[in-house]
């Protein structure tokens, strides 16, 4: 299990040097392991909509994110092949959003992932569900790197 935990953590950390789209909008990966990730957001004033909250595609980017994350803790390249998002509450600047993805299943090249997308009170914002396909290569080359 060990082995498992630290390959997730290589993973992650691949993953997250090489995505400019998550570092420029404050994303930051607090968890991963396999099948799961969790990320934290905080909401700017560059992000708020004409209702003065945040502008629904940034929490769907963070829920986004999360599950790629997840779905790439096994450490094969894995990409989304579909999503759907339910909007629950608003997001209000200065909160701090966290997106937690977790796998419900795993069966041959298809997964599929809740994210729950929450502020710092613990009150739910959004709920994602994504599939993810498979694809060739692995995300990280080695345990050792």
């Amino acid at each position: 299990m060990d082995d498992m935990l630290a390959l997730a953590r290589l993973a992650g950390k691949t993953m997250y040097e090489r995505d400019p789209a998550s570092q420029a909008l404050g994303m930051r990966l607090d968890d991963i392991r396999p099948g799961y990730a969790r990320m934290t957001m905080p909401v700017r004033q560059d992000m708020l909509n004409g209702h003065q909250t945040c502008h629904g595609g940034y929490i769907f980017m963070l829920a986004d994110s999360a599950f790629a994350f997840a779905c790439n803790s096994h450490n094969f390249n894995t990409v989304g092949a579909g999503c759907t998002i339910e909007y629950l509450a608003p997001g209000k600047l200065g909160d701090c959003l966290s997106a937690e993805a977790v796998e419900q299943a795993l069966s041959g090249k298809t997964g599929v992932y809740d994210v729950k997308v929450t502020n710092q009170e613990g009150r739910t914002v959004a709920l994602l569900r994504g599939k993810s396909h498979r694809v060739a290569g692995l995300v990280a080359d080695s345990v050792g790197g």
